[in-house]
């Protein structure tokens, strides 16, 4: 598999946008835009100064490419503390923003809303002693954000992160992140003694095969990682993917005796509802 990528010049041209930018938002130059597969790709963009955010939260973006330009969720995959912002983000055929996104090139100007917020924040669990991070495809990103953040690491002693693709190639951002967390000057202390990434495919052959919520069901994902089955006592758990996998995690979870919070009532786990169909 070939990974595409483009990184800023200090001589890239910023194309001007043709239409007026809406004042609620920011209009930001692409500094890299990265190729995984003929379906995911990320791009990272240049961050305003003023612009402040939990990680785990997502934010509105768009393209200046009409008058009233189309808006849609994305959470920001960089973690609070960086200096550019990050997305990563599925190529849909006939999306109303995708179809565009995808042929974004470094210089070109990306809308983004100036207010970010959602539920996949540490301020929205109670204190525990593991960190589930369920992920599927895209719905990565926030987790993203959270790994590459020292207060994950200062709440919790394990960090679990599981990812579950359809096919392999799709899991690759997933492990380049990890791989560059254990080695980050701030985090990889931290990472290399606390975070676990747990990946399954879906339609291929691959070491771990099945949705997560099966090999939560089954045990296979306890008895893979040699930690007691998820409890209220000790675990604590994140979802973000597709509206399918965020009901049948959400219904394990609670079958374990996990119950959902909110930023205005922590408790043991949470969802993200933002990128609901």
């Amino acid at each position: 598999m070939t990974h595409h990528v483009e990184v800023a010049s200090a001589a890239a041209p910023a194309s001007a946008p043709a239409f007026p930018i809406p004042t609620n938002c920011f209009a930001e130059t692409v500094t890299e835009v990265k190729h995984y597969t003929d379906r995911l790709f990320k791009f990272r963009i240049t961050r305003p100064a003023s612009f402040r955010f939990r990680s785990g939260e997502f934010v509105m973006i768009g393209l200046p490419n009409a008058e009233r330009p189309v808006f849609r969720a994305y959470s920001i995959a960089s973690p609070s503390w960086d200096e550019e912002v990050e997305f990563f983000s599925i190529k849909v055929p006939n999306g109303p923003l995708t179809e565009h996104l995808q042929k974004i090139k470094v210089g070109d100007t990306v809308l983004m809303r100036k207010k970010p917020t959602g539920t996949l924040v540490n301020d929205a669990l109670i204190p525990g002693k593991r960190l589930y991070m369920f992920s599927t495809g895209t719905g990565i990103a926030p987790f993203a954000s959270l790994i590459r953040d020292p207060e994950t690491y200062e709440k919790f002693d394990q960090v679990i992160l599981t990812h579950t693709c359809r096919e392999v190639a799709e899991l690759k951002y997933g492990e380049e992140l990890v791989e560059a967390c254990k080695t980050d000057p701030l985090i990889g202390e931290f990472a290399a003694e606390k975070l676990i990434h747990y990946t399954s495919v879906t339609r291929e052959p691959f070491p771990r095969t099945g949705r997560i919520t099966d090999l939560m069901t089954s045990g296979k994902l306890f008895e893979d990682l040699g930690v007691p089955k998820i409890n209220p006592e000790e675990d604590r758990g994140m979802i973000c993917g597709s509206m399918d996998m965020l009901n049948d995690t959400k219904a394990v979870l609670e079958s374990f005796g996990l119950e959902e919070g909110s930023n205005a009532r922590p408790s043991t786990f949470v969802v993200e509802r933002a990128f609901v169909d």
